[in-house]
C-alpha cells in the first residue's frame, strides 16, 4: 500500500500550548567563554564526587535502583525527614512537572508569581488547568497576600519560589510560615528552594520544621546549584506527607534517576564543609558584582541567590547588550526571555569571570 506523503502527524492540543523552555544560547560556541547565563556553579564537583559517579558507571549495565533507597536514606539522615516522604527526580524540574501531572487537570487552578521560574507555565499548558499569575511586589518579591487572595475551591497547587528565579529576591521564613498556615489544607504548597543554600536571611534548613505541621507542603530542592551537579540532573522534594511522593512516582517513567546521579548525590551530601565554602564564595561574588554594577549607576535587586537581576535603564537595548557581551565572550540571560524586557540576569562566576563581565559590560554602556 503506497504511503500518502501529503499526510502530516497530528499532535495533541497540549503540545501546541506548551511553551519552549528558554534555554541559554552559546553551547555551540568555541573558544573560552564566561558562562554566566544558567545559574550554574563555576566550581566543578569534588574529586570524591566524580569518583563515586565514575564507579557507579561500572555497573551501568544494570538499571538504577528505582526507589533511590541510598539517596533517600542519605537525605533522610541529612534533613531529618523520613525516606518515604522524600521524592527523587531527574532534576527538581522532573518532580515539578510530575507534581503538575498528578495534581492538575482541566477545571483545576494553579497559582504562582510572575516573573518566576520559566518551567511553571508548562504545568498549565500540559494539564489544561487554569493558571493565575500574580505580579511580584515593588521589591521584586512574592506578594503572598495577593497570592492567598486568589485561592479558590478549584485551587490545587500554589508555587512559591524562594529565593525567586529570575529576580534573585527572597522572603524571610516568618513570612513564608504565615502564608503556609493560611493556605487551605486541600491545596498543595510547593516551596521551590532550588537556591535556598545561598539565602542568608535564614538557615536554609529552617523551613523543614514546617513539614511536621503541614502535610500539604513540599520543599523542592536540587543538587544542580550548590553541589555543582547540573550535568547529572538530580533533585529532590522533602514532603509533609507521603501522598505527594507516591503520586509523583505513579505518573513517571521507571528508573528516572540514573546510577551516576544517585551515587554522586550521596557522596556530595557527605561534604557539607564544601557547601559552606561555596556559600561563602557566592557571598563574596555578590558583593563584587553589586559594587561593580553600582559604580555603573545600576541598582540590582536584593539578591539571596547565586545570580543578580537588574534593569538596564532607559535607552539601552537588551538584545544589543546581550549580543555585545556574547561577542566579548560572556554569556548572560536576557530578561525578555525570563518574563521582563529590559533586564538582565547574570550568574555569579569566579572573581576573574565576574571582573571580565563587568569590564565588558562597562565597555558596552559607554
Amino acid at each position: 500500500m503506497p504511503h500518502n506523503r501529503g499526510v502530516t502527524l497530528e499532535f495533541s492540543a497540549a503540545v501546541k500550548r506548551i511553551p519552549v523552555y528558554p534555554a541559554a544560547a552559546g553551547y555551540a560556541l568555541s573558544g573560552p567563554m564566561v558562562l554566566l547565563a544558567s545559574n550554574e556553579s563555576p566550581y566543578p564537583p569534588l574529586p570524591e564526587v566524580v569518583a563515586a559517579a565514575a564507579a557507579a558507571i561500572n555497573g551501568a549495565n544494570r538499571y538504577p535502583d528505582p526507589t533511590s533507597a541510598k539517596l533517600r536514606g542519605a537525605l533522610a539522615d541529612r534533613h531529618g525527614v523520613p525516606p518515604e516522604r522524600i521524592a527523587i527526580g531527574n532534576s527538581s524540574c522532573d518532580i515539578l512537572l510530575a507534581a503538575g501531572q498528578a495534581l492538575l487537570e482541566p477545571g483545576a487552578e494553579l497559582i504562582y508569581a510572575w516573573p518566576s521560574f520559566s518551567v511553571y507555565p508548562q504545568l498549565e499548558a500540559a494539564s489544561g488547568a487554569r493558571a493565575i499569575r500574580v505580579p511580584l511586589d515593588e521589591h521584586d518579591c512574592h506578594d503572598l497576600d495577593a497570592i492567598a487572595a486568589e485561592i479558590t475551591v478549584a485551587t490545587r497547587l500554589v508555587i512559591v519560589c524562594n529565593p525567586n528565579n529570575p529576580t534573585s529576591t527572597a522572603l524571610p521564613l516568618e513570612r513564608i510560615t504565615a502564608f503556609v498556615e493560611a493556605v487551605p489544607s486541600y491545596v498543595c504548597v510547593l516551596l521551590d528552594e532550588a537556591y535556598c543554600e545561598f539565602n542568608l536571611l535564614d538557615d536554609p534548613d529552617a523551613s523543614i520544621e514546617l513539614l511536621g505541621r503541614h502535610p500539604n507542603l513540599a520543599l523542592l530542592r536540587t543538587f544542580s546549584k550548590i553541589y555543582g551537579l547540573c550535568g547529572l540532573r538530580v533533585g529532590y522534594a522533602l514532603c509533609g506527607s507521603r501522598e505527594l511522593p507516591d503520586a509523583v512516582a505513579a505518573v513517571r517513567q521507571p528508573f528516572f534517576c540514573n546510577v551516576a546521579a544517585q551515587a554522586a548525590a550521596v557522596e556530595a551530601l557527605r561534604h557539607q564543609d564544601e557547601v559552606a565554602r561555596r556559600v561563602e564564595r557566592v557571598a563574596i561574588a555578590r558583593v563584587q558584582m553589586e559594587d561593580g554594577l553600582r559604580e555603573l549607576g545600576i541598582e540590582p535587586a536584593a539578591s539571596q541567590a547565586n545570580f543578580c537581576w537588574f534593569a538596564l535603564g532607559e535607552g539601552r537595548e537588551e538584545e544589543e547588550i546581550v549580543r555585545g557581551l556574547a561577542q566579548a565572550g560572556v554569556l548572560v540571560r536576557s530578561g525578555g526571555a525570563l518574563g521582563r524586557e529590559g533586564w538582565l540576569r547574570v550568574t555569579y562566576g569566579t572573581p576573574t569571570e565576574n571582573a571580565r563581565f563587568l569590564q565588558a559590560f562597562r565597555s558596552l554602556l559607554r
